[in-house]
């Protein structure tokens, strides 16, 4: 949800309207998050002083109150560090007050921005406060910035890594934090459990090597003088870390190795100057540096004399010894508008090229072969699973159940669809012989992670189908899928769906690969999968009857009702949840085998209807639902396949999609969907992109 953003600079003279120019566009990169209010900390005119703005609302009334209060953007910095954040309130009131970054004190010794929840903050803050420490906003953050400088009070010579090591020791729930100080200019800690945080790195000459050495604190492994001095870090009958005030400054730099970071150092062994950019998001650095390193749950960067050193708290079993540095394949024009009004409706007229990226280098149609690497080494312990759990949230549980079918006709192994809070919360039974399938588009949906670790200490075979490369998902399952559908910036999903679908239909094809008895099945699908971007093009070519579709049906209407049954209620589900998102109708998707069994009292010649009759196995059960609405009044909307000898005589209105295979019908259905619910919002003058109330990553519970 929330966005953060950081920029750290090492001899590399920039002035300060560069630096605050840099942290307000990165916010409003970071926009389709979905947040209340915005805020900035750079460092202040004198030596050990911060200078920060907060306001509530969009990022340009951040903009404007810089403007207003007239801060000398002239000063210049050789080096600098500054913090910035977008907020989604979870702990009170969109407010200046409650606005990150938040501090420690009044002279803001110690400033944080955070994303995430700190589920222990009630006892810290009540431990706090019996300190002496006054809180002086209603959010969780505030104890972490107050808990550092408690720290630091008891030892004012601890490194900055210690320090942030014993705040975080203490913190609970998932965080990912970005934290600068007056007591070490120029230097920027990043940490990050649960939550996600890219490091760009940008040099004015090439790094030596393309990966950062990873430290890991690890006691057992200390000389035992460094050991005997660990063991003077005592509990305080409050049950809160403290270190002992006799303890020597030097022991806890004992704890964790520093390395040279290599990475960053000229030939004579001296730091070169550089630039870090710090973001919850790759979208946000790419104008800047296409080198990132993707940090990992209980990582802990120090950013500091144009140096980046990782230290890890916990070595989980295989976890390498370096972080790699990565180059993004991103594009920065990926994440601009173009030529279209809003990002979703750009994203919906992106799908033709979108589907072919998921299928490139994987679905040979020459061959009839389907390939993915990430799930190669697995496919043969997957086929002899006892059952696949598809778990998600939203849109993506949606995209699980599109191919559930697909996948029980393929595989011939039981598959169960799971929304990942109720999973979860429910506790349910997994055993070692069952596969998990994770489905996200940003890799750090909060519940599908928790279900996720909940899985992993069963003992689970765990798969990520993701679209974020290097999110917590794609980082803690076993194998998976990249969804490859490019940034999503709208927070109504449409590109992602129809890319994880077609996903998720190539990893039953690569599961039922060695079944003779489906041969001719798998044929007819990689044969329709081959067909969909062209037949995607087609429907997208209905943009404007169906803009005037909605102008003459759906103006002024409180309701909606959608029907689809099989594998198209799944269709219906996601495009009901769309309208709802974005143009705040209340719409209702209904199986229409249900229909007799109360929601038929709805029906009357005012209700908006519209019903997918695609042809499938099911169409005559589904034609005869539509028979009960006319029956009743009813007058539904038909998305049919051209030319239908049904829908031929009588006055329905319709909206005609290509046919292909039974199994990829969804695929297809969808797009007039998404049209109808791009429209509807535009229509009403809503903010298409940013919906009220909602965040495209909703990494909280």
């Amino acid at each position: 949800m929330c966005g953060i953003f950081g920029y750290v600079s090492y001899l590399v003279e920039k002035d300060r309207k560069f630096i605050i120019d840099t942290l307000v566009n990165a916010l409003s990169g970071l926009e389709y998050r979905g947040y209340d209010s915005a805020g900035l900390a750079v460092d202040g005119d004198k030596k050990n002083t911060v200078l920060a703005f907060k306001e509530v609302g969009k990022v340009a009334n951040l903009k404007q109150l810089i403007e207003d209060e007239k801060p000398d953007l002239t000063k210049v910095f050789d080096s600098h560090a500054g913090i910035a954040h977008t907020r989604w309130a979870t702990h009170g009131t969109p407010s200046r007050l409650n606005c990150h970054p938040h501090r420690s004190d009044p002279n803001w010794e110690f400033s944080i921005v955070h994303n995430g929840i700190i589920t222990n903050y009630k006892e810290l803050k009540t431990l706090l406060v019996s300190k002496g420490f006054r809180f002086e906003t209603e959010t969780d953050t505030e104890c972490i910035a107050k808990l550092a400088k408690y720290i630091y009070d008891q030892q004012s010579s601890i490194d900055f890594v210690d320090l942030a090591k014993s705040v975080i020791n203490e913190l609970e729930g998932a965080y990912g934090l970005l934290i600068k100080s007056v007591h070490y200019p120029h230097e920027v800690i990043a940490a990050r459990k649960g939550s996600p945080l890219v490091v760009g790195v940008k040099t004015q000459k090439r790094i030596k090597v393309d990966f950062v050495d990873v430290e890991y604190f690890e006691e057992d492994a200390l000389p035992a003088e460094a050991a005997s001095q660990n063991a003077a870090l005592k509990k305080t009958s409050d049950n809160f870390l403290t270190p002992n005030a006799a303890m020597p400054a030097t022991a806890d730099k004992l704890l964790l190795h520093r390395s040279l970071s290599r990475a960053f150092m000229t030939d004579d062994g001296m730091p070169m100057p550089a630039e870090f950019f710090l973001s919850s998001d790759p979208a946000a650095i790419i104008e800047h540096t296409k080198k990132v390193m993707y940090l990992e749950d209980d990582d802990i960067a120090h950013i500091h004399d144009g140096s980046l050193n990782i230290h890890r708290l916990k070595k989980a079993d295989g976890s390498s010894n370096v972080q790699t540095i990565q180059t993004l394949e991103l594009e920065l024009r990926e994440i601009m508008k173009g030529k279209f009004d809003h990002f979703m409706q750009k994203e919906i007229f992106e799908q033709p090229e979108s589907v072919i990226n998921t299928m490139r280098g994987r679905l040979d149609s020459d061959k009839k072969t389907v390939v993915l690497g990430g799930l190669r080494s697995y496919i043969a312990t997957i086929r002899r699973c006892r059952r696949i759990i598809f778990i998600a949230c939203g849109t993506s549980y949606h995209s699980c159940m599109a191919v559930r079918g697909i996948f029980e006709e393929l595989t011939e192994i039981p598959i169960a669809v799971e929304l990942a809070s109720d999973f979860f919360d429910r506790q349910a039974p997994v055993f070692r012989d069952d596969t998990c399938v994770f489905v996200s588009q940003s890799g750090e949906t909060a519940d599908s992670l928790m279900a996720l670790r909940y899985c992993l200490e069963r003992g689970a075979l765990t798969v990520g189908v993701v679209n974020v490369v290097g999110s917590s998902i794609s980082l803690l399952t076993h194998c998976g899928v990249h969804v490859n559908a490019g940034p999503e910036i709208g927070v109504a999903s449409t590109k992602a769906y129809t890319s994880q679908f077609i996903a998720m239909v190539m990893f039953a094809l690569s599961l039922s690969g060695d079944r003779i008895s489906k041969a001719q099945r798998r044929l007819e699908i990689i044969e329709g999968l081959s067909k969909i971007s062209e037949q995607i093009k087609q429907i997208l070519e209905l943009d404007q009857p169906i803009k005037e579709l909605c102008k003459n049906t759906f103006k002024n209407q409180k309701s909606l009702l959608l029907l689809g049954r099989g594998s198209q209620f799944s269709t219906a589900l996601e495009r009901a949840l769309k309208i709802k998102e974005i143009s705040y109708l209340h719409c209702e998707a209904v199986m229409s085998g249900e229909l007799k069994h109360g929601v038929l009292a709805l029906v009357d010649e005012n209700l908006p209807i519209i019903m997918i009759l695609t042809r499938d196995g099911l169409f005559k059960k589904s034609l005869n639902a539509y028979q009960q609405l006319v029956t009743r009044g009813g007058k539904p909307i038909v998305i049919c396949n051209p030319g239908d000898e049904e829908f031929k005589a009588n006055l329905a209105e319709k909206i005609e999609v290509p046919k292909t295979v039974d199994c990829l019908q969804g695929l297809l259905n969808v797009i007039p969907l998404q049209l109808i619910a791009y429209w509807l919002a535009v229509m009403e003058g809503l903010n298409v992109d940013f919906p009220r109330n909602l965040a495209k990553s909703v990494t909280v519970e």
